[in-house]
Protein backbone atom coordinates (compact mmCIF):
# COMPACT_ATOMS: atom_id res chain seq x y z
CA UNK A 1 0.00 0.00 0.00
CA UNK A 2 0.80 4.03 -0.71
CA UNK A 3 1.34 6.18 2.35
CA UNK A 4 1.54 9.39 0.61
CA UNK A 5 3.45 11.49 2.96
CA UNK A 6 5.15 10.96 6.47
CA UNK A 7 2.11 11.26 9.57
CA UNK A 8 2.95 10.42 12.95
CA UNK A 9 5.27 7.22 12.22
CA UNK A 10 4.08 5.75 15.61
CA UNK A 11 0.81 5.82 14.53
CA UNK A 12 0.95 4.46 10.96
CA UNK A 13 3.95 2.02 11.69
CA UNK A 14 0.72 -0.15 12.37
CA UNK A 15 0.43 -0.69 8.38
CA UNK A 16 3.58 -2.71 8.28
CA UNK A 17 1.72 -5.61 10.50
CA UNK A 18 -0.56 -6.20 7.64
CA UNK A 19 1.13 -4.25 4.38
CA UNK A 20 4.38 -4.01 2.18
CA UNK A 21 4.04 -0.09 2.78
CA UNK A 22 5.70 2.39 0.15
CA UNK A 23 6.35 5.63 1.92
CA UNK A 24 6.81 8.61 -0.10
CA UNK A 25 7.10 12.40 0.00
CA UNK A 26 5.90 15.12 -2.75
CA UNK A 27 9.03 17.11 -4.04
CA UNK A 28 6.94 20.08 -2.99
CA UNK A 29 4.04 20.43 -1.98
CA UNK A 30 1.93 18.58 -3.58
CA UNK A 31 2.43 15.53 -6.40
CA UNK A 32 1.58 16.04 -9.80
CA UNK A 33 -1.49 13.96 -11.01
CA UNK A 34 1.10 11.90 -13.11
CA UNK A 35 3.12 10.92 -9.68
CA UNK A 36 -0.02 10.42 -8.11
CA UNK A 37 -1.22 7.84 -10.73
CA UNK A 38 2.73 6.27 -10.96
CA UNK A 39 2.58 5.64 -7.07
CA UNK A 40 -1.19 4.13 -7.33
CA UNK A 41 -0.63 1.50 -10.32
CA UNK A 42 0.79 -1.44 -8.52
CA UNK A 43 -0.87 -1.19 -4.85
CA UNK A 44 -3.88 -2.20 -3.12
CA UNK A 45 -4.82 0.50 -0.65
CA UNK A 46 -3.01 3.97 -0.36
CA UNK A 47 -3.73 6.32 2.62
CA UNK A 48 -3.51 9.81 1.59
CA UNK A 49 -4.67 14.00 2.78
CA UNK A 50 -6.91 16.00 0.92
CA UNK A 51 -4.10 17.94 -1.04
CA UNK A 52 -3.47 14.54 -3.15
CA UNK A 53 -6.19 14.89 -5.52
CA UNK A 54 -7.66 11.33 -7.22
CA UNK A 55 -10.14 10.89 -9.47
CA UNK A 56 -10.36 8.45 -12.87
CA UNK A 57 -7.02 9.54 -14.51
CA UNK A 58 -5.37 8.69 -11.38
CA UNK A 59 -7.02 5.47 -11.09
CA UNK A 60 -6.98 4.35 -14.86
CA UNK A 61 -3.74 1.76 -14.33
CA UNK A 62 -4.50 1.23 -10.96
CA UNK A 63 -5.87 -2.33 -11.01
CA UNK A 64 -4.86 -3.93 -8.06
CA UNK A 65 -6.25 -0.62 -6.27
CA UNK A 66 -9.10 -1.14 -3.61
CA UNK A 67 -9.42 1.29 -0.77
CA UNK A 68 -8.06 4.66 -0.60
CA UNK A 69 -8.36 5.87 3.27
CA UNK A 70 -8.68 10.26 3.33
CA UNK A 71 -6.96 11.72 6.10
CA UNK A 72 -9.76 14.68 5.97
CA UNK A 73 -13.87 14.77 7.14
CA UNK A 74 -14.12 16.37 3.64
CA UNK A 75 -12.95 14.49 0.44
CA UNK A 76 -13.60 16.97 -2.79
CA UNK A 77 -10.25 15.85 -3.36
CA UNK A 78 -11.31 12.55 -4.29
CA UNK A 79 -13.98 11.81 -7.60
CA UNK A 80 -15.87 9.34 -5.45
CA UNK A 81 -18.01 8.67 -8.52
CA UNK A 82 -15.12 7.03 -10.20
CA UNK A 83 -14.11 5.75 -7.30
CA UNK A 84 -17.41 4.07 -6.64
CA UNK A 85 -17.90 2.86 -10.35
CA UNK A 86 -14.34 1.18 -9.88
CA UNK A 87 -15.32 -0.72 -6.72
CA UNK A 88 -12.99 1.08 -4.96
CA UNK A 89 -13.67 1.75 -0.84
CA UNK A 90 -12.96 4.69 -0.04
CA UNK A 91 -13.58 6.44 3.62
CA UNK A 92 -12.65 9.65 5.67
CA UNK A 93 -12.15 10.96 9.41
CA UNK A 94 -15.54 12.39 11.08
CA UNK A 95 -16.20 12.85 14.41
CA UNK A 96 -12.52 12.69 16.10
CA UNK A 97 -11.90 16.56 14.63
CA UNK A 98 -15.72 17.89 15.38
CA UNK A 99 -14.27 19.88 18.52
CA UNK A 100 -11.11 21.15 17.43
CA UNK A 101 -12.51 22.80 14.40
CA UNK A 102 -15.55 24.32 16.32
CA UNK A 103 -13.16 25.68 18.47
CA UNK A 104 -10.95 27.17 15.59
CA UNK A 105 -14.51 28.57 14.27
CA UNK A 106 -15.44 30.60 17.47
CA UNK A 107 -11.98 31.34 17.10
CA UNK A 108 -12.26 32.93 14.62
CA UNK A 109 -15.66 34.74 15.07
CA UNK A 110 -14.40 35.95 18.36
CA UNK A 111 -11.35 37.25 16.65
CA UNK A 112 -12.73 39.04 13.32
CA UNK A 113 -16.06 40.33 15.21
CA UNK A 114 -13.86 42.38 18.35
CA UNK A 115 -11.04 42.76 15.61
CA UNK A 116 -8.29 41.12 17.71
CA UNK A 117 -5.30 40.73 14.03
CA UNK A 118 -6.17 44.07 13.36
CA UNK A 119 -6.08 45.49 16.49
CA UNK A 120 -2.34 44.08 17.12
CA UNK A 121 -1.31 44.70 13.73
CA UNK A 122 -1.99 48.30 14.72
CA UNK A 123 -0.17 48.14 18.24
CA UNK A 124 2.96 46.52 16.65
CA UNK A 125 2.89 49.34 13.54
CA UNK A 126 3.23 52.05 16.30
CA UNK A 127 0.34 53.60 15.68
CA UNK A 128 -1.08 53.00 19.60
CA UNK A 129 -0.54 56.56 21.16
CA UNK A 130 -2.39 56.92 23.30
CA UNK A 131 -6.01 55.87 24.95
CA UNK A 132 -9.43 56.69 22.77
CA UNK A 133 -12.54 56.18 23.59
CA UNK A 134 -13.61 54.97 20.41
CA UNK A 135 -10.45 53.01 18.85
CA UNK A 136 -10.97 50.03 17.05
CA UNK A 137 -15.15 49.56 18.06
CA UNK A 138 -16.09 46.05 17.04
CA UNK A 139 -19.08 44.09 17.38
CA UNK A 140 -20.18 41.78 20.35
CA UNK A 141 -21.16 38.25 20.56
CA UNK A 142 -22.89 37.96 23.67
CA UNK A 143 -26.50 39.01 23.37
CA UNK A 144 -26.22 38.64 19.19
CA UNK A 145 -27.84 36.41 16.86
CA UNK A 146 -25.38 33.59 15.46
CA UNK A 147 -26.48 31.93 11.96
CA UNK A 148 -24.82 28.61 10.81
CA UNK A 149 -24.54 27.63 7.29
CA UNK A 150 -24.77 23.52 7.66
CA UNK A 151 -25.55 21.72 10.84
CA UNK A 152 -23.83 18.97 10.78
CA UNK A 153 -21.07 17.56 13.70
CA UNK A 154 -19.27 21.00 13.52
CA UNK A 155 -22.02 23.22 13.00
CA UNK A 156 -23.84 21.39 16.29
CA UNK A 157 -21.15 22.04 18.50
CA UNK A 158 -20.27 25.60 16.97
CA UNK A 159 -23.82 26.10 18.48
CA UNK A 160 -23.51 24.56 21.67
CA UNK A 161 -19.93 26.84 22.35
CA UNK A 162 -22.80 29.68 21.53
CA UNK A 163 -25.00 29.23 24.87
CA UNK A 164 -22.17 30.12 26.64
CA UNK A 165 -22.47 33.68 24.75
CA UNK A 166 -25.89 33.69 25.64
CA UNK A 167 -26.51 34.17 21.56
CA UNK A 168 -29.60 33.41 19.46
CA UNK A 169 -28.92 30.44 17.13
CA UNK A 170 -30.43 30.56 13.73
CA UNK A 171 -29.25 27.53 11.14
CA UNK A 172 -30.38 26.49 7.73
CA UNK A 173 -29.47 22.88 6.60
CA UNK A 174 -30.63 20.70 3.94
CA UNK A 175 -32.45 18.91 6.02
CA UNK A 176 -33.91 20.31 9.53
CA UNK A 177 -32.66 18.63 12.65
CA UNK A 178 -34.61 16.38 14.98
CA UNK A 179 -37.07 18.45 17.61
CA UNK A 180 -34.17 16.68 20.45
CA UNK A 181 -31.77 18.02 18.78
CA UNK A 182 -32.85 21.31 17.93
CA UNK A 183 -33.63 21.76 21.65
CA UNK A 184 -30.18 20.56 22.76
CA UNK A 185 -28.35 22.76 20.67
CA UNK A 186 -30.83 25.76 21.35
CA UNK A 187 -31.22 26.45 17.50
CA UNK A 188 -33.75 27.36 15.43
CA UNK A 189 -34.49 26.26 11.75
CA UNK A 190 -34.96 29.13 8.99
CA UNK A 191 -34.46 29.73 5.59
CA UNK A 192 -31.60 30.64 3.61
CA UNK A 193 -32.37 34.42 3.22
CA UNK A 194 -34.05 34.67 6.49
CA UNK A 195 -30.85 32.99 7.99
CA UNK A 196 -28.59 35.66 6.04
CA UNK A 197 -30.73 39.08 7.10
CA UNK A 198 -30.77 38.02 10.31
CA UNK A 199 -27.72 36.84 11.47
CA UNK A 200 -25.19 39.42 13.25
CA UNK A 201 -22.57 36.44 13.04
CA UNK A 202 -22.82 33.73 9.56
CA UNK A 203 -20.77 30.81 10.00
CA UNK A 204 -20.01 28.23 7.08
CA UNK A 205 -20.04 24.64 8.28
CA UNK A 206 -21.61 23.03 5.10
CA UNK A 207 -20.20 20.37 2.59
CA UNK A 208 -18.85 21.45 -0.79
CA UNK A 209 -20.34 20.34 -3.61
CA UNK A 210 -21.10 21.70 -7.40
CA UNK A 211 -24.28 22.74 -5.42
CA UNK A 212 -23.01 24.68 -3.25
CA UNK A 213 -19.78 26.47 -5.19
CA UNK A 214 -20.09 30.24 -4.18
CA UNK A 215 -23.71 29.79 -2.40
CA UNK A 216 -21.82 32.88 -0.51
CA UNK A 217 -22.30 35.13 -3.44
CA UNK A 218 -22.46 39.19 -4.40
CA UNK A 219 -26.24 37.95 -3.89
CA UNK A 220 -26.35 36.70 -0.60
CA UNK A 221 -23.90 38.94 0.39
CA UNK A 222 -26.53 41.98 -0.19
CA UNK A 223 -28.60 40.12 2.40
CA UNK A 224 -26.56 40.29 5.07
CA UNK A 225 -26.32 43.03 7.69
CA UNK A 226 -23.56 45.70 6.94
CA UNK A 227 -22.33 44.96 10.76
CA UNK A 228 -22.28 41.32 10.54
CA UNK A 229 -19.42 39.03 10.45
CA UNK A 230 -18.93 36.24 7.94
CA UNK A 231 -16.79 32.91 9.10
CA UNK A 232 -15.66 30.07 6.63
CA UNK A 233 -13.83 26.95 8.05
CA UNK A 234 -15.70 24.78 5.72
CA UNK A 235 -14.15 24.73 2.13
CA UNK A 236 -13.05 27.86 0.09
CA UNK A 237 -15.07 26.98 -2.84
CA UNK A 238 -18.23 28.08 -0.52
CA UNK A 239 -17.60 31.67 -0.96
CA UNK A 240 -16.96 33.78 -3.89
CA UNK A 241 -13.90 35.37 -2.40
CA UNK A 242 -14.12 38.63 -5.26
CA UNK A 243 -16.73 39.55 -4.14
CA UNK A 244 -16.62 39.13 -0.41
CA UNK A 245 -13.36 41.44 -0.75
CA UNK A 246 -15.43 43.74 -2.40
CA UNK A 247 -18.29 44.08 0.13
CA UNK A 248 -15.47 43.78 3.20
CA UNK A 249 -13.13 46.91 1.10
CA UNK A 250 -16.77 49.31 0.68
CA UNK A 251 -18.34 48.29 4.17
CA UNK A 252 -21.18 45.79 3.05
CA UNK A 253 -19.72 44.25 5.54
CA UNK A 254 -18.05 44.17 8.74
CA UNK A 255 -15.61 41.62 8.96
CA UNK A 256 -14.89 38.14 8.22
CA UNK A 257 -12.55 35.15 9.26
CA UNK A 258 -11.39 32.38 6.76
CA UNK A 259 -9.79 29.63 7.31
CA UNK A 260 -10.00 27.95 3.68
CA UNK A 261 -9.41 29.41 0.04
CA UNK A 262 -10.53 28.43 -2.44
CA UNK A 263 -7.26 28.37 -4.40
CA UNK A 264 -5.16 27.23 -1.50
CA UNK A 265 -2.56 27.76 -0.32
CA UNK A 266 -2.24 30.58 -2.82
CA UNK A 267 -4.59 33.56 -1.15
CA UNK A 268 -6.00 36.20 -3.21
CA UNK A 269 -3.90 39.39 -2.72
CA UNK A 270 -7.83 41.34 -2.71
CA UNK A 271 -8.12 39.52 0.69
CA UNK A 272 -4.66 39.86 1.96
CA UNK A 273 -4.88 43.64 1.19
CA UNK A 274 -7.89 43.94 3.92
CA UNK A 275 -7.30 44.47 7.63
CA UNK A 276 -11.10 43.53 8.29
CA UNK A 277 -10.53 40.07 7.77
CA UNK A 278 -8.54 37.16 9.70
CA UNK A 279 -6.84 34.65 7.83
CA UNK A 280 -5.58 31.22 9.10
CA UNK A 281 -4.00 28.60 6.88
CA UNK A 282 -6.59 25.98 7.14
CA UNK A 283 -5.63 24.82 10.60
CA UNK A 284 -9.52 23.81 11.54
CA UNK A 285 -8.40 20.44 12.93
CA UNK A 286 -4.46 21.43 13.84
CA UNK A 287 -4.34 20.38 17.67
CA UNK A 288 -1.39 17.74 18.17
CA UNK A 289 -4.08 15.07 19.56
CA UNK A 290 -6.60 15.66 16.70
CA UNK A 291 -3.93 15.21 13.80
CA UNK A 292 -3.14 11.63 15.78
CA UNK A 293 -6.55 10.91 16.26
CA UNK A 294 -7.48 11.93 12.89
CA UNK A 295 -4.15 9.55 11.24
CA UNK A 296 -5.11 6.73 13.93
CA UNK A 297 -8.78 6.35 12.48
CA UNK A 298 -7.71 6.42 8.98
CA UNK A 299 -5.06 3.68 9.64
CA UNK A 300 -7.81 1.56 10.88
CA UNK A 301 -10.32 1.88 8.30
CA UNK A 302 -7.40 0.99 5.76
CA UNK A 303 -6.84 -1.94 7.54
CA UNK A 304 -10.39 -3.10 7.94
CA UNK A 305 -11.47 -2.00 4.14
CA UNK A 306 -8.39 -4.31 3.25
CA UNK A 307 -9.64 -7.19 5.35
CA UNK A 308 -7.78 -7.14 8.38
CA UNK A 309 -8.10 -6.17 12.46
CA UNK A 310 -10.93 -6.31 14.18
CA UNK A 311 -13.33 -4.90 11.75
CA UNK A 312 -12.25 -6.85 8.53
CA UNK A 313 -14.77 -6.02 5.43
CA UNK A 314 -16.40 -3.26 8.18
CA UNK A 315 -14.38 0.02 8.00
CA UNK A 316 -15.96 2.28 10.31
CA UNK A 317 -16.30 5.66 8.05
CA UNK A 318 -16.91 4.73 4.27
CA UNK A 319 -17.76 7.55 1.73
CA UNK A 320 -18.57 5.10 -1.23
CA UNK A 321 -21.14 2.77 -1.50
CA UNK A 322 -19.05 -0.20 -2.52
Amino acid sequence: MWLARPLFEDITGRLDEYFDVKRTSPAGDTYAPAEIAEHLRDVDGALVTLVERIGANEIAHAARLRAIANVAVGYNNLDIAALDARGIVTTNTPDVLTETTADLGFALLMAAARRITESERWLREGQWTKWSFDTLLGRDLHGSTLGILGMGRIGQGIARRAIGFGMRTLYHNRSRLPEAVEEEVKAAYVGFDELLARADHLVLVLPYSPQTHHVIDAAALAKMQPTATLVNIARGGLVDELALADALAHGRLAAAGLDVFEGEPAVRPELLALRNVVLTPHIGSASLATRRAMVALAVDNLVAALGFGPHAGRPPNMVTQR
